[in-house]
């Protein structure tokens, strides 16, 4: 695995990083989507402090993870369930 040398800057302060080279492109993305958001923080709330604004993304993202990880398992089991039915149908079909 090919790893590449970078440099994230998140609220005033530079991270250097080692990372695979097929996620460089998302980490970048990310700490771009993190920089935006400290700046929407900082407009919207009035939030002089960047641990403040850090402390509140981290809440967001978190926050949004977990939704997204509940969306998924509701989504698995209906697809599951989808699926008892069909077999169930094809079954009683097949009799």
């Amino acid at each position: 695995m090919e790893v590449r040398r970078i440099t994230l800057n998140i609220a005033g302060r530079s991270y250097p990083l080692n990372v695979p080279v097929a996620e460089e492109h998302t980490l970048r993305k990310v700490g771009k989507q993190i920089e935006t958001m400290i700046k929407e923080f900082e407009n919207s709330f009035d939030v002089r402090d960047k641990q403040d604004a850090l402390a509140m993304c981290a809440l967001k993202l978190a926050t949004n993870a977990e939704v997204a990880i509940q969306n998924n398992e509701r989504n698995i089991i209906a697809v599951n369930d989808r699926v008892k039915n069909l077999n169930q149908i094809l079954q009683n079909e097949g009799k």
